[in-house]
């Protein structure tokens, strides 16, 4: 069962609300020297927990998703600080609490494929963003076996450096999210349904310079091994 944390007082100023439910947007979510704590830490981790993909690389903290469960992997406690920071929040029950992070490293001109987080994690999502903002663009799921990645995009969210996004219900289930692959992206006060949360504000036709973006994607993996591994 999903939970309506719009109640909670701290974030329910935070509502999208020219959206399909649901999504909140917390900018400044965290402050520089966190932000600067973050990417030191990613920067710093040895080779071997970089996983090298076409068009960004990744690292998984608490353990690789898999469809048969995720052999639990203790979390560093510099990564733990901002899962402790996000269910501060009460995004997520006692029974759904974070125990998986994935960390994305997006350079300018890089992106991600339209797809969904789907059914490895329990369907809230939390992201931080550092070092850079990006525009994150939805588009409906077609009730069809093709690809859904043609779909002419219907709105997007402006991700500030240092913001949290909340994504759960509607948005969760029935859209894909995608960043697109460029270095420069164009202020839309039509398309960009989020502005209104900002921490700055943004003129129409402003251009943004993309730069490095971490982005630490907070989740609960319900299915998990009950061999844990430390290291």
């Amino acid at each position: 069962m999903e939970r309506n944390i719009g109640e909670n007082i701290l974030i329910a100023g935070n509502l999208v609300s020219k959206t399909p439910p649901l999504a909140y947007y917390i900018p400044n979510f965290i402050t520089d020297e966190e932000e600067a704590e973050i990417v030191k830490h990613v920067n710093n981790a040895p080779q071997p927990k970089w996983t090298q993909l076409s068009h960004r690389r990744l690292q998984n903290w608490g353990g690789i998703p898999h469809p048969k469960g995720m052999i639990a992997e203790e979390i560093p406690r510099w990564l733990q600080k901002y899962i402790d920071k996000v269910t501060s929040l009460d995004v997520f029950d006692r029974k759904t609490l974070p125990n998986h992070v994935l960390i994305n490293e997006y350079l300018p001109g890089q992106g991600i494929m339209g797809h969904s987080d789907g059914p490895l994690f329990h369907p809230i999502v939390t992201t931080i963003s550092c070092g850079s903002h990006t525009f994150l663009e939805f588009t409906r799921r077609l009730d069809t076996n093709e690809e859904d990645r043609t779909m002419n995009t219907e709105f997007a969210f402006l991700l500030e450096r240092k913001s949290l996004l909340i994504l759960q219900e509607e948005l969760y289930h029935n859209y894909l999210h995608s960043i697109s692959e460029r270095k420069v992206d164009v202020v839309s006060v039509d398309n960009i349904r989020n502005l209104e949360l900002c921490a700055a504000k943004y003129m129409a036709g402003e251009i943004l310079e993309r730069k490095t973006r971490l982005s630490l994607t907070i989740r609960h993996v319900p299915k998990t091994s009950k061999l844990k591994l430390k290291f």
